[in-house]
């Protein structure tokens, strides 16, 4: 639980035609878990699987990580759904490790003080040096998060078009017209989307494209469907499809300064309008591309003027290109004075195990978003009590029915054959971009 939402944090694999299921091991990173809080509250939940992705809650308890630990000792925790009990949790294994308890540190205090010999104090042979206390402890990204900061989050998809003709399978954007599978892009949606939209206050997203032409203008930056900002994960699988009817040239060259730019702006202007009601804000922009941009000092001198906006960036890299490029960008901001705003995670690499993908995408962003508040002198609020009504549980996201009209084109890779999906400009609202 972290503010006034449950959020998910970890999924486990389906059991299949059984009614005394048995789950695998399974090793989590306490710090993805409960932000190192083994009192942290957790919720588990255990879902009758449906294919068409409508899956059934059969029950649920909360408990933390000290719970599950001290639950080995018991018959198991009691699974309720609207206050009646449906069955039981029965846990075998369960340890916590690079933790040391608190009992252990106060043996060991116990232990040295029993056989420590009689101190006897010097004379000072000179002045005293006056007790400095230490500093306090640096705040967390998870101080932050109960202190109910709201996290943002943008979207924007590259199509240009060496990420091939979408009408043609095997091709990075490729849409099944039966809706049986699902692209790289959409993949990466659903997931690194997934993971990301749990941190997203009201899970309202922009999303832009960049990289085509429209009415014969190449755009580096564009609104995917009609909507400024759609709803949840879905949504935004709804604007990349929509985009497709648009008539668009999916054409050249790769830039994402634009894209940077407008989103640095959007950051700025709501941790503005957060800190003239009392609150705070912070952003992060996924951006979703299949290979390297074609300006890399540019995009570095963009990177480096964001650098001060309550702004993270998460590049994926989607398909096997050479991605060298794109990682220098992550690397060089390490380098630099300015502080690193930048990650890039490759796709394929990780894209197997939600595990891994979560660990790759999260890797920098609470440092992030952290350092960006301590810098400018912002502590993180009073940790908020919630409420159990005020918990919002958002539903599980549906997959959809992906058919499209494709006209025919030459050359550039011409899409759609009606404008029902729309491509537009952002107007300038943030800023001089």
């Amino acid at each position: 639980q972290r503010g006034t939402e449950w959020n998910v944090v970890h999924r486990s694999d389906k059991i299949k035609n059984s009614l005394n299921p048995k789950w695998q091991e399974e090793t989590i990173d306490l710090s993805m878990l409960c932000g190192g809080n083994v009192d942290l509250p957790l919720k588990l939940s255990v879902y009758d699987f449906e294919s068409s992705g409508k899956h059934v809650l059969m029950g649920e308890l909360e408990t933390s990580v000290s719970g599950i630990v001290k639950g080995k000792a018991t018959s198991g925790f009691v699974l309720k759904k609207s206050r009646k009990t449906t069955g039981k949790l029965v846990i075998h294994s369960a340890t916590v490790t690079g933790v040391e308890s608190l009992e252990t540190k106060m043996a060991v205090v116990t232990l040295e003080s029993e056989t420590a010999p009689a101190f006897t104090a010097p004379t000072p042979s000179a002045p005293s040096i006056p007790f400095t206390p230490p500093p306090p402890a640096s705040p967390s990204f998870l101080d932050y998060i109960e202190g109910g900061c709201e996290m943002q989050l943008c979207v924007a998809i590259d199509f240009t078009g060496s990420n091939g003709d979408p009408r043609k399978p095997g091709t990075l954007h490729y849409l099944s017209p039966d809706g049986t599978s699902m692209n790289d892009y959409e993949k990466a949606i659903c997931a690194i989307g997934g993971i990301l939209s749990d941190y997203d206050t009201d899970k309202q997203f922009p999303v832009w494209g960049f990289g085509a032409k429209y009415n014969g203008q190449v755009y580096h930056l564009f609104q995917c469907g009609p909507e400024t900002e759609v709803n949840g994960v879905q949504g935004v699988l709804d604007a990349y499809h929509k985009t497709f009817k648009s008539g668009l040239v999916m054409s050249s060259p790769t830039v994402v300064t634009e894209i940077i730019g407008t989103a640095a702006a959007f950051a700025r202007s709501a941790q503005e309008g957060a800190e003239r009601e009392g609150k705070q804000k912070y952003t992060t922009l996924l951006i979703l591309t299949d290979g390297a941009v074609s300006d890399v000092q540019a995009t570095v001198k963009c990177l480096e003027t964001c650098s001060d906006a309550p702004l993270s960036i998460i590049i994926v890299g989607i398909g096997s290109a050479n991605f060298s490029a794109m990682q220098f960008l992550d690397d060089v901001g390490e380098s630099k004075p300015k502080p690193d705003i930048c990650q890039f995670v490759e796709f394929n690499a990780h894209k197997r195990s939600r595990q891994s993908l979560t660990a790759a995408t999260m890797s920098e962003l609470p440092d992030q978003l952290v350092s960006y508040f301590q810098r400018n002198g912002i502590q993180p609020f009073p940790k908020q009590e919630v409420e159990e009504e005020d918990i919002v549980i958002e539903p599980a996201e549906e997959e959809i029915d992906l058919t499209l009209d494709f006209g025919e084109g030459e050359g550039d890779i011409v899409l759609g054959g009606d404008s029902s999906g729309g491509v537009y400009v952002p107007p300038p609202k943030f800023g001089s971009w």
